[in-house]
């Protein structure tokens, strides 16, 4: 405990909620430095002591870890001026059973983890009584009275919907007893709920008047809110494109910037032309020629590539034509259809003249010799 207080993981309530500086500074002084040289060396009555502090203590590490839960709670559910402001009981209402799942905050833990957002965490303001989550990048510093009004009307606008349900509800139960009068013939009790809920629903209505009008105030004050922030964008930029301006010249400069850069350019281009002109001659008659003999030469390598692609598509026609008619006759010998040798060309020649032959001894023979033709009878 004497180590923890020391180490300031351990802090009096007291202490810790009237602390100025935040929790997290260690001014070394001259005396400091000879308090810790003291205690460590066991000469500090303190430490030598055997009573404990007595009293409520704030525990830093759980303190830390509770910011670290509100810190995901608001980074997205908060994003208008309005959501961003709450008053104490509010804020309370709000958050109490939201960071500690299945726990709920006591109203010590919420002044202490208030208090420690707004002095060492900074990521709130507080002044005991309205609460703002910080914007990043608006440059808060300090709870306006607008921050106050709107705190007002948000806890009233929450307190007059709790109130506008509660009434709901209660129009639903004197309804349910009103039914259960008449069915038991309690006539004068089934009137007197019946008069009750008339009562309720006309409070339910104010209150859902009241509510709009509310709300309606809340969406201006937002609109508003929303306007500064736009007029002070607008401020800035105004400022930004002046400065800007300034630094350019105004139009009179740049006209003589763009003035002086085009007499630059055509200079450029004057010194280009004269370079031009006095560089070598080409015969454009020549170049007219070589790109001719290139073309010819391409055309004519084109030429040779397809004549030689056509050979070689007519070889390969060939090849496959010659491989079908081996592949025919093999099947043919396979069935015994044809012999298995052609015949020689001269064996062919001989076969041919031998027939030839016979034709012209038949043709040749004398009449006695050829068969007479049958007479017909007139």
């Amino acid at each position: 405990m004497r180590e923890s207080l020391a180490a300031k993981d351990l802090m009096p309530l007291s202490e810790f909620l009237a602390a100025k500086e935040s929790i997290y500074h260690r001014p070394w002084s001259v005396w400091n430095l000879a308090s810790w040289t003291m205690k460590q060396l066991g000469v500090s009555d303190y430490l030598r002591s055997d009573k404990l502090p007595s009293g409520q203590f704030v525990v830093v590490g759980n303190v830390e870890d509770l910011s670290k839960a509100f810190d995901s709670k608001a980074a997205t559910a908060h994003q208008s001026r309005i959501e961003r402001t709450f008053s104490k009981a509010h804020f309370y209402k709000t958050f109490n059973n939201q960071l500690l799942e299945g726990k709920q905050l006591s109203e010590t833990d919420m002044d202490v983890l208030l208090r420690f957002l707004s002095r060492d965490k900074e990521v709130v303001l507080y002044d005991g009584n309205t609460v703002k989550i910080k914007a990043p990048g608006q440059g808060e510093t300090a709870i306006t009275e607008e921050d106050a009004s709107i705190a007002q009307l948000k806890e009233l606008l929450a307190y007059l919907t709790h109130q506008t349900a509660l009434l709901s509800s209660r129009v639903d139960e004197l309804t349910v007893a009103a039914k259960e009068a008449i069915a038991k013939k309690n006539r004068v009790a089934a009137l007197a709920a019946l008069k009750s809920k008339k009562l309720t629903e006309t409070t339910l209505e104010r209150r859902f008047a009241t509510v709009g009008q509310l709300e309606e105030v809340a969406a201006k004050i937002e609109q508003a809110s929303d306007n500064v922030q736009l007029v002070k964008v607008m401020e800035s930029s105004s400022e930004a494109l002046r400065s800007l301006t300034e630094q350019v010249g105004g139009a009179e400069r740049v006209e003589e910037v763009v003035d002086k850069l085009r007499e630059q350019m055509s200079a450029a281009d004057e010194v280009t032309s004269i370079v031009a002109e006095g560089g070598a001659v080409v015969d454009e008659a020549e170049i007219d020629d070589e790109l001719a003999a290139l073309e010819t030469e391409e055309r004519f390598k084109e030429e040779e590539a397809e004549r030689t692609k056509k050979e070689a598509e007519k070889t390969r026609v060939a090849a496959e034509q010659e491989r079908e008619v081996e592949a025919m006759q093999k099947r043919l010998e396979e069935i015994g259809q044809v012999p298995s040798k052609q015949p020689q060309p001269e064996e062919k020649e001989a076969q041919q003249a031998e027939s030839m032959m016979s034709r012209l001894s038949l043709d040749e023979r004398s009449p006695q010799q050829k068969r007479p033709e049958p007479q017909t009878a007139g």
